[in-house]
């Protein structure tokens, strides 16, 4: 696999940092930051937009070619990074073309939209899975993140991957990083005890979760100081919480699944606390997107209550495009000033949606919470993975142009 070579050779130069766990310090840095407030945004609106994106892009053919010549050993870092940050550049030219106001790196560093950020912690590296996850018509490559000692986040390499979409930033965009959950790397690692034990590193998962909490707490706030204001949680926890085939197959039972969407609560929360105030944090809830397939099905309602009224999140970004997503009446749930971002244009399919039946479902959703509090996506980003879904370059830009025209005629910006 591309991927696991790719991260082979990554992982033997991968540089180890001295371990740190005491959150409190992350606090206190946090604090000291938003005071400093060092660096401003040219634009002065955060995310969500009403007319939206989730973050990932296909990859260009070159792009793709460039990383099978590294994994094969054909090519250096050096000119895989050049050959990145070429694609990357001319991506940002597009995304500000189309007239969105995020601009982000595509994801094109990576080959997972998960797996990469967990790799880049240290303590985690990558390892084949002991099981392929089982998508709909499809399995993904068996590439796994595993604990291999105690965790931190110093030096993450996502931090210098933003500084370079940073430098694009001007009075029209705003830069985010996207990158999964808390509660999905807490998932990953504590699923994969059994085939990897971490138990010379750690007594329990309370241990293990303290520690990714300061390690993610330690990644945003490198992020904050290199100019980050937008970051956004990837999250398909809760989905499988909602799927009662996924649930069956996983062996989780009501009191198991009521734990779980706490534990996945919890770990979010104590990430999110204490944030600086102009530091926006979003989550996308996915249901899987893998090679324009899915993981799983069922509507938000198992845990609207916890995930919407809960979560201490910005907004959310949720998937609405099929009858898989279930109906709009969990976002009564959605708490305070908290707001929805409606992925109800498919990045799974190359067709184009109506605008007056997108219409109709937004003034739908309209029913549960206010018209102002929403905004229009596509329901998942286009490449979840280096594999990338089933439409070309052109359909994709199509797809956003939709948003855009759909989000002009609703809310008039």
């Amino acid at each position: 696999r591309i991927t696991s070579s790719i991260q082979a050779r990554i992982m033997a130069e991968k540089p180890r940092a001295p371990v740190f766990r005491d959150v409190r310090v992350t606090f206190t840095r946090y604090l000291s930051l938003s005071q400093k407030k060092e660096y401003s945004m040219a634009y002065s609106h955060n995310a969500p937009f009403r007319a939206d994106v989730v973050g990932s892009y296909l990859r260009p053919a070159e792009l793709k070619a460039a990383r099978e010549d590294f994994a094969a050993g054909k090519i250096d870092a050096a000119a895989l990074k050049a050959v990145e940050d070429k694609a990357i550049t001319e991506l940002v030219a597009k995304q500000k073309a189309a007239g969105l106001h995020v601009i982000t790196d595509g994801e094109f560093r990576r080959g997972w939209w998960h797996f990469d950020f967990m790799w880049g912690f240290n303590g985690v590296d990558h390892a084949a899975a002991a099981h392929r996850v089982a998508f709909h018509d499809e399995v993904t490559p068996a590439d796994t993140a595993t604990v291999t000692g105690r965790i931190s986040g110093e030096n993450h390499p996502f931090v210098e991957h933003f500084k370079f979409v940073k430098q694009f930033e001007d009075e029209n965009t705003v830069a985010r990083q996207t990158m999964p959950s808390p509660a999905q790397t807490r998932f990953v690692l504590t699923g994969n005890a059994a085939a990897y034990p971490y138990d010379e590193f750690y007594k329990n998962d309370d241990e293990l979760t303290a520690d990714i909490v300061a390690a993610y707490r330690q990644v945003i706030a490198d992020l904050y100081a290199a100019g980050c204001r937008n970051v956004q949680f990837d999250d398909c926890t809760w989905t499988r919480l909602c799927d009662a085939s996924v649930r069956e197959r996983l062996g989780w039972s009501d009191e198991d699944a009521l734990r779980l969407q706490q534990e996945n609560l919890d770990v979010i929360n104590a990430v999110i606390a204490d944030q600086p105030d102009d530091l926006v944090i979003n989550t996308h809830v996915c249901r899987g997107n893998f090679h324009s397939t899915w993981l799983s099905s069922g509507g938000y309602a198992p845990v609207a209550a916890k995930l919407f009224g809960e979560e201490n999140v910005d907004a959310y970004y949720l998937e609405f495009d099929d009858d898989r997503s279930g109906d709009f009446a969990p976002l009564a749930e959605v708490s305070g000033d908290k707001k929805v971002v409606l992925g109800l244009i498919t990045s799974k399919k190359p067709d184009l949606e109506d605008p007056d039946t997108i219409k109709a479902r937004i003034q739908e959703a309209a029913q549960y919470i206010p018209l102002d509090r929403l905004c229009l996506s596509t329901q998942c980003g286009f490449a979840s993975t280096q594999e990338g879904n089933k439409l070309t370059e052109d359909q994709q830009w199509a797809k956003i142009a939709l948003v855009q025209s759909i989000a002009k005629d609703v809310w008039g910006e």
